[in-house]
This record gives C-alpha cells, sequence and structure tokens, in this order.
C-alpha cells in the first residue's frame, strides 16, 4: 500500500500558490485494509476515506467508465491492481493530474509541469467529454488563475464546445452547477469565468440572460465602452477589486439583465431596464437554486442601482424608498454589499475604474439619520398603528430632505 498526495495541493504547491484542501489516492489497498487502520469510510459512488488522525480526504485508486448522462453517470472501478497513472488519467486537466509521494518526488506521466510553465490549462484525455462538469471547472480554473496567464487550450476549447453542442450540461442538476457558479464568482478573476463559457457557449446554455447582453448597446455618453455584455464583465471585475463576497459579485453579474430585452427600435436607451429585468433574476436564481442571500441582493441591485446613482439629486421621500426597498432599516449590515455592487457598476465604465464614489457615503449618512429616528416620542403623543408609521416616515422625510446638495459634475 502507498499514500500519494494529488490534485490541487500538488499543482498550487508547484505554484506556490495558497491551498486549503489536501487529498490523498491510496494505491494497492482494499476497503478493508483502510477500515482496519482506523480510517472512517465516507464515500457513497466510491470508496473515500477520512484518515483518522488528520480527517484529510483518501480516495482508493480507481477507473471509470461513462454509462449514462451527466457527472454521475460512470461505473467506477476500486482493485488493488489500479496503477497511479490509471488513476491520474480519468482527471480533468494535466495540471490536476501530478501526485507526490512520501519522499517529496512528482509523479507527472501526463506533462502538468510543462502546462505549468506554459500557463496552460489543457484536458488531460480524450475522457474529459464524458463529464460535462468540466466545462464549468474549466472555466473556474482559468478565473482562478488568469491573473498568472493561464489561458485554455484551444484542442480543450474545442471539446468544451462539443459537450455544449451535444447537450450534456442539460444533465447537470442545478444544485451542482451553482456550486461551480459560486466557487468561480469567489475566484480572483470572475469575469474569466464568463468569457470562457461564452467562448465554447456554455453561457447561451446556462445563462442565456446574460449571453444576450453581447451586442447590445448603450449610449457611449455614460457607457465608453458601448457593449452592455462588455460592460457586464468590467463591473464583475470591479465588484471583484472592491470585496471576496460572491453574493456582491452575482448581484453584478445580474444588474443589467432587462438591457437584454430592450426592443431594438429604443437601442441604445433602456428605459425602464431595472423593472424588465426583475423577472429574468428571479428565473435565474430560481433556475439556478441560488440562495435567498443571493437572490435578494441581486433583485434589490436590478431594481435600485440607478437610484443609488442618482443618490445627491433625490427627495427625501425618493430616499426612504430606496432604503425601505433594499432592506437598509432593517438589516443595515446588508446595506453594505448593494452600496459595493452599485459602486462596482459605476466603474466598471471605460475611463471610470477609479473614478471616487461618494454616493455610498451620502447614502450611509441618509441610513444613519433615518435610523434615529425613534417611535418612543410619537408613541407618548398617543399614537399608534398607520398614524405612528405616517408619523414616522415624516420625519424621516424631514431628515433626508435636509441633507440634499447639489450633485457632482
Amino acid at each position: 500500500m502507498k499514500t500519494y498526495l494529488v490534485g490541487g495541493a500538488v499543482r498550487d504547491a508547484l505554484l506556490d500558490y495558497p491551498c486549503s484542501e489536501r487529498d490523498w489516492v491510496v494505491v494497492g489497498a482494499t476497503p478493508d485494509t483502510l477500515l482496519a487502520l482506523g480510517y472512517q469510510q465516507v464515500g457513497k459512488d466510491f470508496p473515500v476515506f477520512l484518515h483518522p488522525e488528520t480527517k484529510e480526504e483518501h480516495a482508493l485508486a480507481r477507473t471509470e467508465r461513462k454509462q449514462g448522462h451527466g457527472y454521475t453517470g460512470f461505473v467506477v472501478h476500486c482493485d488493488p491492481a489500479v496503477t497511479l497513472e490509471e488513476d491520474l488519467l480519468r482527471r480533468d486537466l494535466t495540471i490536476n493530474a501530478m501526485a507526490r509521494d512520501a519522499t517529496g518526488q512528482i509523479i507527472d506521466p501526463y506533462g502538468g509541469q510543462r502546462d505549468l510553465r506554459q500557463r496552460v490549462l489543457r484536458h488531460v484525455s480524450g475522457a474529459f467529454v464524458e463529464d460535462p462538469l468540466r466545462v464549468l471547472r474549466t472555466a473556474r480554473f482559468a478565473a482562478r488563475y488568469a491573473h498568472l496567464g493561464f489561458t485554455v487550450a484551444a484542442e480543450t476549447l474545442a471539446l468544451m464546445t462539443d459537450i455544449v453542442n451535444q447537450g450534456e450540461l442539460e444533465h447537470l442538476p442545478a444544485e451542482r452547477v451553482w456550486i461551480e457558479m459560486q466557487r468561480a464568482l469567489a475566484e480572483r478573476s470572475p469575469e474569466t469565468f464568463i468569457t470562457v463559457l461564452r467562448d465554447c457557449g456554455a453561457l447561451r446554455a446556462l445563462l442565456p440572460e446574460v449571453d444576450r447582453l453581447f451586442g447590445v448597446p448603450q449610449s457611449p455618453q455614460y457607457h465608453p465602452e458601448v457593449d452592455t455584455g462588455l460592460h457586464t464583465l468590467m463591473v464583475l471585475q470591479q465588484a471583484a477589486r472592491l470585496t471576496p463576497a460572491a453574493d456582491v459579485r452575482f448581484a453584478a453579474l445580474l444588474h443589467d439583465l432587462g438591457k437584454g430585452i430592450t426592443p431594438e427600435a429604443e437601442w441604445p436607451r433602456h428605459i425602464a431596464h431595472e423593472q424588465r429585468g426583475l423577472a429574468l433574476v428571479r428565473d435565474v436564481c430560481q433556475r439556478l437554486r441560488a440562495p435567498n442571500q443571493y437572490r435578494d441582493l441581486a433583485l434589490q441591485v436590478c431594481e435600485f442601482h440607478l437610484l443609488c446613482h442618482r443618490a445627491r439629486e433625490l427627495r427625501g421621500k425618493t430616499l426612504l424608498k430606496l432604503l425601505r426597498g433594499t432592506g437598509a432599516l432593517r438589516q443595515p449590515q446588508r446595506f453594505e454589499a448593494f452600496l459595493q455592487a452599485c459602486e462596482a457598476d459605476a466603474r466598471g465604465r471605460a475611463g471610470s475604474e477609479q473614478r471616487p464614489y461618494p454616493q455610498a457615503a451620502y447614502l450611509r449618512e441618509a441610513l444613519r439619520r433615518a435610523r434615529s429616528v425613534s417611535a418612543e416620542a410619537f408613541v407618548a403623543q398617543g399614537l399608534a398603528g398607520k398614524a405612528l408609521g405616517e408619523a414616522l416616515a415624516a420625519e424621516q422625510i424631514r431628515l433626508l430632505d435636509a441633507m440634499r446638495t447639489t450633485p457632482a459634475d
């Protein structure tokens, strides 16, 4: 029995890149062997065990044979005779198909170190096409390492396109798609994830509402980049610079979906695109089984981002509507996520990447003033119910009107 460190831990060590998990492959053993040594079995589809001390995952070396559709349609074969090279052959990318033995020696039968040096994401074998989830995984790795200069090999992108054209993505469970998307949004360059998906046709299959934004023009007066799809990528990039929070980045990705259904006769204007986009955001979130926190923030940003940009022009009544609509009065800590997504939108335009966003500070002050109004004084006057609510709102509006200023250019 021999144990090897495999996958991401080997890859990231060679890249001198942070890695939080370590996975192991055990060659020459059976489930009974590991159980006798105190390992705890946790795998259902194939034998995976937790080390009795480190609790790190140890999988028996295995081979796989495709049977059916989707990423679970495999027959798995585990046997002490399965070699390390056979186990590595079933992996997705060459940079993930390396191992390290107990002495520190790297076992690299498929050129992973070469591709690390060349900054290439390349499939290990033709079996790549058997798992449609690898389309998303490859795009996610592209987002993870784009800042290091990594790109997807042309032949691998061609296989990803074949997977899409064969309709294999339709067999992926929504929950599994969401997991990959959520992880990709948290990577250093999430906009690259979207770009790679679009390059192979997967964006059209998974997020047609986003894909349709490309080629839709906007007014060059406000959007020198013109193309709405390009603007969306720039906003996502700015969101990644502002915060590591994946829900903010998700909201940035979906904020302009309404522009994708603007009648062409109205181009390049997109009047009321915020309202038109709400149903599309709901559809995306329902289809992907996005958590409520992601859905709610995406809806708030879609509906109110233009009001946020115009914050210093708004009357007190409209400011209060904005604060209520974003849930800021009930959850002030979540309001920061809304402000970050709106700032990303403002900066996601050619030439505006470093422009200050004073609206955020203005709205923080507006929220502070609105929340400073207490019901106690009005209750002492005998007000209750609707009358109490109206008195509170009137006082909040008075305070908000008092802070109005002339908008800066």
